[in-house]
């Protein structure tokens, strides 16, 4: 086998993060995949010993496709969290999305809304 250096796609995916009522929201635009896992994965768990709301809702509205590598990472969030008693919201998934979240049960593991407010105040 040989490597296949992918070309930089720095436009590829974007992530904004804020802080609403002491929950994290991770903003998510674009394409996410085995090239930008890390950069996600960065986003959700902060450094070691850094202070962060254990409680955050992912927004997916902007992202129109995610494979196996964005699964990996909020399944790897979403246990994070719970270990320190938080939890991890997805909100907002398209629908091409949230069939790859359904057929792989992770609707079923980490709570889905239709909205970034429902998951916001949901209880």
């Amino acid at each position: 086998m040989s490597d296949n250096p992918q070309p930089n796609r720095p436009d590829q995916l974007s992530i904004e993060q804020s802080v609403v009522d002491g929950v994290r929201v991770v903003t998510v635009v674009g394409e996410i995949d085995h090239d930008v896992k890390n950069v996600l994965t960065e986003a959700l768990l902060p450094p070691s010993g850094a202070v962060s709301p254990s409680r955050i809702v992912v927004d997916l509205s902007g992202v129109t496709f995610m494979d196996s590598s964005g699964i990996n990472v909020l399944v790897g969030a979403h246990r994070a969290v719970s270990d320190t008693e938080g939890w991890l919201r997805i909100a907002g998934a398209q629908d091409s999305v949230l069939h790859v979240l359904r057929i792989v049960g992770i609707d079923e593991v980490i709570s889905c809304h239709a909205t970034l407010e429902q998951a916001l105040s949901s209880p």
